[in-house]
């Protein structure tokens, strides 16, 4: 892989079954297009589900689906380095170090942190799920990353990386590439098809305003055709008066690359139906072929774990000198073989 080319890293948690129409086309999908120009590491983030104590069994299922489901998506193991994050042991070796190096005070000023400590309350809030943003700054700078593609939501995080790295660097000499955050300002926001006000996600939407990639066609072309939209019939797009129907233009713009304005002119007149009609028919002609080779992948587990042993062999060979220069600067005695 050529190393002239910026590295970027990325995640994906593997806590629910199917990715939903709102992590392809916020994430994923940019994900697929930075792999021809970047050296790209891409990780299924099963550490990190830890916070949330899932049943073992259904972890380790996700984490083989959401794999299958990258790989479906069109992640190449031939031009990205793919693997799961526990198979890499150096990311919570490290994530000891960044421990040692953060603030009580920082890490609980972390947003998530707060909001997720708050509705649980201080007992039932684990040390994980204080530490995790931790752990992900372990994640970043094990790869000497120069950038990292994420959400606005996720910026606060990025800029924990940046200071961590620069104070170690700072303590022990130039150790860690201080990662930018690649935060693609066209990436698709996906609503909720009946609460276009909130973000569509596993844990805030209903189940009708969910389009999940690997639900039945038909059952994903009823959820288009019943989108909230409003009383008006002009399809235009207004993200505050009209914010339903500017959904399904975003959706309708990012899975076929038509742009909003030829959208409208397109139907002007025609009212909600047709573009309703017009969009559940694109929506199922993208979720059946993928639905097809995801299962495929998941049919031959053999193929997945030969893919998986390389991306992990692949990400410890970049992780594994990373560690190794900081073991060193910090005054960890080496071990003798």
């Amino acid at each position: 892989m050529a190393s002239d080319r910026p590295r970027v890293l990325s995640g994906i948690q593997p806590t629910s079954g199917s990715f939903h129409l709102g992590n392809y086309l916020g994430a994923v999908r940019q994900w697929v297009a930075l792999q021809e120009s970047h050296d790209a590491f891409y990780m299924v983030v099963d550490l990190h589900a830890l916070t949330i104590h899932p049943d073992p069994k259904e972890l380790r299922a996700r984490t083989r689906l959401a794999v299958a489901q990258l790989l479906a998506a069109g992640l190449d193991p031939e031009r990205c380095t793919l693997f799961v994050q526990s198979h890499v042991p150096e990311h919570t070796q490290l994530a000891w170090i960044m421990n040692c190096l953060t603030g009580f005070g920082e890490a609980a000023r972390m947003t998530q942190f707060k909001d997720k400590s708050a509705k649980q309350g201080a007992d039932r809030t684990s040390v994980g799920l204080f530490a995790y943003p931790i752990l992900q700054v372990a994640d970043i700078l094990l790869y000497q990353a120069n950038e990292v593609p994420v959400g606005e939501d996720q910026r606060q995080h990025i800029e924990l990386t940046r200071d961590l790295a620069e104070r170690f660097n700072g303590r022990y000499g130039d150790t860690f590439t201080v990662p930018a955050p690649y935060i693609l300002k066209e990436t698709a926001k996906i609503y909720d098809l009946q609460e276009p006000s909130i973000k569509m996600s596993k844990s805030a939407s209903a189940p009708k305003g969910l389009v999940n990639l690997l639900d039945e066609p038909k059952a994903t072309a009823k959820k288009v055709k019943s989108a909230v939209t409003d009383t008006d019939t002009v399809v235009r797009y207004d993200l505050v008066d009209k914010p339903g129907v500017s959904n399904l233009l975003t959706i309708y713009s990012t899975l076929t690359g038509a742009g909003i304005g030829e959208l409208e002119q397109r139907y002007e007149g025609k009212g909600y139906g047709a573009l309703k009609t017009d969009l559940a028919e694109i929506v199922v002609d993208f979720v059946t072929p993928f639905r097809e080779r995801t299962q495929q992948y998941l049919d031959d587990p053999e193929t997945l774990d030969s893919i998986l042993a390389k991306g992990a062999e692949k990400a410890r060979a970049v992780a594994a000198e990373t560690l190794s220069q900081a073991y060193d600067k910090v005054g960890l005695l080496p071990a003798k073989h």
